[in-house]
């Protein structure tokens, strides 16, 4: 049954099926091949598999990040980290990196602070002299972030996935992000510093308290959601509702930059999402359960069991794999298919679900930057109106400073840890 389902699968993947549908007709396949599962089953895992509270955090962070991305916060993120380092060496791509990291602490989502940010800071870097490529790819890598840094979906997947608690997910994405974050302004001074991107010299005195000032409201969003979260005010699930609450009434009512008549795109954009999410969750439901119905994560386990004892080892096997798949699928389906399945074989082994979680998200993220399907790519692409075959060297020195944060988050779990058992 397994096989079946598995040649099904790569079958439909290579004619080009959307991955929702090939996951559910994959599943179909082999429940009639083994013709001793009740067929009424398929709906009734498909709709189990969404029927969860803590999955409403999803559909609340989409509309929230939507919501955000079109309140005028992206300009006003942009216009602090600007005062911040903007005067430095490479200082503009600096502020896509420290703007993106604030950005991913109020969407959840990689593609949203490319697209958001990207459609403002690339024209901005071309028309300071950065190259097109460059300004491109340095965008995209840091709009993984937005996956890495919490609140995120990818964590919110990986915890439903798995029955890791998300909060402590969240808790352990904060020092992983912020290290991606600095090496990467590492990457940019040097190279800033060999092409000669200089600083802007005309930041005026008093700027940091005056753009600090306009985008406290923005900034304070994390701070909300988060400290509600370990004050023990609310649940993540709860966070998200109040997210979006919070995110209606600064675009509304203070920043003044939503409109009524964008009301109604906004909740399209963020259903039409949503409604994606969940689709690729339900089939992937039933693709698991007969996953698991054969004994398919215990066989995993198992596997690695024999293959080496040692932690070490298999976190280097699983980052490659990682690496690998993340170049082909996206990061939300990679998790909901292989996170049940690889993290009874980490525990096996002793390595934190949490910690491992980690480890998985990071890989993944990089895969939104990694071609041939890396989503961060093709948005800047779109954006800096250039080509794959240019953003994807131009790319390289990131994804291997990348590289070099996967292998410390891996073998230094303190890393994302640390806080967790802070907060206990």
């Amino acid at each position: 049954m397994t096989f079946v389902l598995l040649i099904s699968l790569i079958v439909f993947l290579v004619l080009s099926f959307p991955i929702a549908i090939a996951l559910g007709l994959s599943s179909v396949i082999a429940i009639v091949f083994a013709g001793n599962i009740p067929l009424q089953s398929i709906a009734q895992k498909a709709f189990t598999s969404i029927d969860s509270f803590t999955l409403m955090a999803i559909p609340f962070f989409i509309l929230a990040g939507t919501l955000m991305e079109h309140g005028g916060i992206a300009k006003r993120l942009i216009r602090f980290a600007n005062s911040l380092v903007g005067g430095l060496t490479g200082g503009l791509g600096m502020v896509v990196v420290v703007t993106s990291m604030f950005f991913a602490a109020i969407s959840g989502s990689g593609i949203a602070a490319t697209a958001a940010l990207g459609s403002i800071l690339i024209p901005a870097m071309v028309k300071k002299g950065y190259d097109r490529n460059y300004a491109g790819a340095l965008q995209a890598i840091s709009g993984e972030l937005g996956v890495i840094i919490p609140p995120s979906v990818s964590m919110i997947l990986f915890g439903v996935a798995t029955g890791v608690s998300i909060s402590d997910l969240f808790l352990a994405g904060v020092i992983p992000g912020m290290l991606i974050a600095f090496s990467l302004m590492i990457v940019v001074y040097f190279i800033s510093k060999k092409r000669g991107y200089k600083g802007d010299s005309n930041i005026p005195k008093g700027e940091v308290s005056a753009a600090f000032k306009d985008a406290i409201l923005a900034i304070l969003m994390p701070v909300i959601i988060l400290g509600g979260i370990y004050g023990g005010i609310f649940t993540p699930t709860e966070a998200s509702a109040v997210a979006v609450a919070y995110a209606f009434i600064i675009g509304i009512f203070v920043y003044k930059e939503i409109k009524i008549k964008d009301l109604i795109p906004i909740f399209t954009k963020s259903m039409i999402t949503t409604s994606i999410v969940m689709f690729i969750i339900s089939t992937a439901g039933i693709f698991s359960y007969i996953l698991t119905r054969e004994g398919v994560p215990q066989k995993i386990a198992a596997f690695f069991g024999d293959l080496t004892t040692s932690p070490i080892v298999f976190l280097l096997i699983i980052n490659i794999v990682l690496l690998i798949v993340g170049m082909f699928f996206d990061g939300s389906i990679a998790i909901i298919i292989l996170a049940p399945l690889l993290t009874p074989a980490a525990m096996m082994l002793g390595i934190d679900p949490i910690h491992f979680g980690m480890v998985m998200i990071v890989n993944l993220a990089i895969g939104m930057c990694t071609p041939p399907l890396g989503v961060n790519l093709f948005v800047a692409c779109q954006i800096a109106n250039i080509k794959l075959e240019g953003i994807a060297k131009a790319i390289l020195p990131f994804l291997a400073v990348m590289v070099i944060n996967v292998l410390l988050i891996s073998y230094i779990p303190q890393l994302s840890l640390f806080l967790v058992e802070l907060f206990k």
